[in-house]
């Protein structure tokens, strides 16, 4: 729970290298994720390249603060693991295993924020991007989603913990 209830979205870093055992750390517990079917539909692409993070940076809706952290993590869904005819997907697709595929990443992507926070470090976890603006920039093939693109590094800010639904309000027992 301590890492649950301390994690915030960083959009600061410190300038400081992240040591590459705490980066196979975070990737590690992505990789221990559930997925449903056992698919583990997931891939993940570090980047470090000032040039390729400017480019995402860009493309993630010209978030100019993701510049700061060292590493970022794009974190893509393999299509292929659930839909064997090749389609490409975007934002619009209608099929419902997409969805199933999305999930299982994002289970994957959220053990990386916990573990990174569990680590001393600090994440974004961003999404304001089309896929034909990313997919472009790391060569990934139009049967893969891209379902975010995560910041990493030591933060140099604490925001405060933002106002939570109190648990009356999103739970209900039996039926609506």
């Amino acid at each position: 729970m301590e890492q649950i209830e301390n994690r915030r979205s960083i959009r600061k870093y410190l300038n400081k290298k992240i040591e590459k055992e705490k980066v196979v750390q975070v990737l590690e517990s992505a990789r221990l994720a559930p997925s449903g079917s056992n698919t583990q539909p997931w891939t993940f692409i570090i980047v470090e390249s000032e040039e390729t993070k400017e480019k995402l940076s860009i493309a993630d809706h010209h978030q100019e603060w993701m510049m700061t952290a060292p590493v970022f993590i794009v974190c893509v869904a393999d299509i292929c693991c659930r839909i064997s005819e090749g389609i490409r997907l975007d934002e619009n697709s209608p099929e419902p295993e997409l969805k199933l595929i999305i999930r299982d990443t994002a289970i994957a992507i959220e053990h990386i924020l916990l573990e990174a926070e569990h680590l001393g470090l600090a994440t974004c976890w961003t999404a304001w991007f089309e896929q034909d603006a990313v997919r472009p920039i790391l060569n990934i093939p139009e049967d893969k989603y891209v379902c975010g693109i995560i910041t990493l590094g030591y933060g140099d800010e604490a925001p405060n913990q933002r106002p939570r639904k109190n648990m009356d309000e999103i739970i209900r027992y039996e039926k609506w």
